[in-house]
């Protein structure tokens, strides 16, 4: 399996009203255990992961990533990931919903993966075959020297939460990072499909 990364939220005092917001972490294995990682760290071929998704509204959460290979996977729900993809207002998940992890795998680059929430469910999520990998095969994770240098963490800033592009309510949404978490929220309510995509750097 190919995949992914995250996010955890906290947008205090960056809008008086915050009618919808998501929290997604991504946690990296290490040794027995399980750490928080910044959304844009550069990781390593075959590490694994798993994410914590929390959201304030309710509806059905679909996980799909476009890796740098250009194949497209439906990463959640799924058999082996876990089938029950019903998610209730301020109640926290982890995807996958098993005990197994998503491995790091594909040519260096960002792997691309699509978060939907829909209002129902659906028979069969939209998984769109890309003829080429998701983000050109020249662009590669750079480390930026300011971002947790003493620690010799690679830390890429063109990785995590983004908009995307062809997603009406993906413009409504506001993306902010903080340490290990990113943002993801409207001033609004969403309604219909809330989607959204994050970019994964791995190498």
């Amino acid at each position: 399996m190919r995949l992914a990364v995250v996010f955890l939220l906290a947008l205090a005092g960056a809008f008086p009203q915050i009618a919808s917001r998501m929290e997604i972490t991504l946690e990296r294995r290490d040794g027995n255990d399980w750490k928080a990682v910044d959304p844009g760290l550069v990781l390593a071929a075959k590490e694994r992961v798993r994410f914590r998704f929390k959201s304030n509204f309710k509806g059905y959460l679909y996980v799909i990533n476009h890796s740098t290979s250009g194949s497209s996977t439906l990463l959640f729900p799924r058999q082996d990931t876990g089938s029950m993809n019903r998610i209730e207002a301020g109640k926290e998940y982890v995807v996958p919903a098993t005990q197994g992890a998503f491995r790091v795998e594909g040519p260096e680059g960002y792997d691309v993966i699509s978060w939907m929430v829909s209002p129902v469910l659906l028979a069969a999520p939209n998984l769109p075959e890309r003829a080429e990998p998701a983000t050109p095969v020249e662009m590669k994770p750079r480390c930026d020297d300011t971002i947790f240098k003493a620690r010799g963490d690679c830390v890429d800033t063109a990785a995590g939460p983004k908009s995307q592009a062809d997603s009406n309510s993906s413009r409504e949404l506001v993306f902010m990072r903080q340490k290990n978490s990113s943002v993801i929220a409207s001033p609004i309510p969403l309604k219909g499909p809330v989607v959204y995509e994050f970019r994964l750097a791995h190498r």
